[in-house]
């Protein structure tokens, strides 16, 4: 088997969902291959990049107003041409996401919790910060706490400011004096870490047949490591946004997510520069072929030069 088949398997694996979420892979894309490139994109050349995900192009429109409604995307119009941008709130939410994607997991906790206290907020307020900080890997404790061992301080700052709440919420820390067996029971309850562990045990098992190919190839057409990229960078975004990143000591010894995140590292790392240079073939803004991705992007899983 080659890599180009491999790409065709899994792009058909990907058209043959029951409902294809085309926003969510326009998500994707825009957070892995166009945001670092200058954030801005011809409708006309995303649809075009689009079409071999097997989404046509009334669902590209559709999706992309979809994000505009929703404050992820702006929209300009110049002539007869419609080009999109995040919003500043995109903007922030991406940032706080590739965060995560892309950066290493650390493994090192002291035993102290952050405890998030909900009680003085109204029914609506609650609810939002619940959601929001959800995405941070925090977990109902009851209804007023939500807790979480090793939190991203500064994300959490981010997301109360966003929500105009940093004076309402009240945020204690804590450690953890005994009871391992708990702690993990505990996080096998709040977190359902089972679920995510077989997310990423199944992602290993797709990828994996990609990793060995690109072992083998002489070399990686730009069109293949696009798809490729892309779809890796969903399925693993879709885990690994579940993912609570809990210490080891919360983990059953089985965990998948490590290996996931080796295997995510290594296929892109072999993809990225040929699917640099589809993006330069195919997507545009209003100057032209996008500029060249920002320093930042380097450093994507430690480093794409290594």
């Amino acid at each position: 088997m080659s890599l180009e088949s491999t790409c065709r398997d899994l792009v058909a694996g990907y058209q043959s969902r029951p409902t294809i979420r085309a926003g969510s892979l326009i998500t994707t894309v825009f957070g892995d291959s166009i945001a670092p490139r200058g954030g801005t994109v011809w409708l006309g050349s995303l649809i075009k990049a689009l079409h071999d995900f097997g989404i046509n192009e009334r669902l590209v429109r559709t999706s992309v107003y979809r994000l505009v409604r929703d404050g992820w995307l702006e929209a300009e119009q110049l002539g007869r041409r419609s080009y999109y941008s995040l919003t500043e709130e995109g903007r922030e939410k991406f940032a706080q996401a590739t965060h995560r994607i892309y950066g290493e997991p650390t493994h090192d906790w002291n035993g102290e919790w952050c405890l998030v206290l909900l009680t003085g907020l109204d029914t609506r307020n609650r609810e939002l910060v619940r959601k929001e900080i959800s995405w941070l890997g925090f977990a109902a404790m009851s209804p007023n706490v939500m807790a979480h061992p090793k939190p991203d301080l500064g994300d959490l700052d981010v997301v109360l400011r966003r929500l105009h709440l940093s004076d309402e919420v009240v945020v204690m820390e804590g450690r953890t004096i005994r009871s391992e067996a708990a702690l993990r029971s505990l996080a096998q309850s709040g977190w359902n870490i089972a679920d995510i562990d077989e997310r990423y045990a199944t992602f290993v098992q797709s990828f994996h047949p990609v990793y060995r190919e690109t072992q083998k190839a002489k070399s990686i057409g730009a069109k293949t490591a696009f798809l490729l990229r892309s779809l890796l960078i969903q399925e693993y975004r879709k885990v690994l946004l579940r993912d609570p990143h809990l210490p080891v000591e919360l983990l059953p010894a089985s965990w998948h997510g490590t290996a996931a995140y080796q295997l995510c590292r290594n296929v892109y790392r072999q993809l990225y520069a040929p699917a640099e240079l589809y993006l330069s073939e195919v997507m545009e803004n209003v100057n032209g072929p996008l500029p060249p991705a920002a320093k930042s992007s380097a450093a994507r899983f430690g480093g794409l030069s290594d």
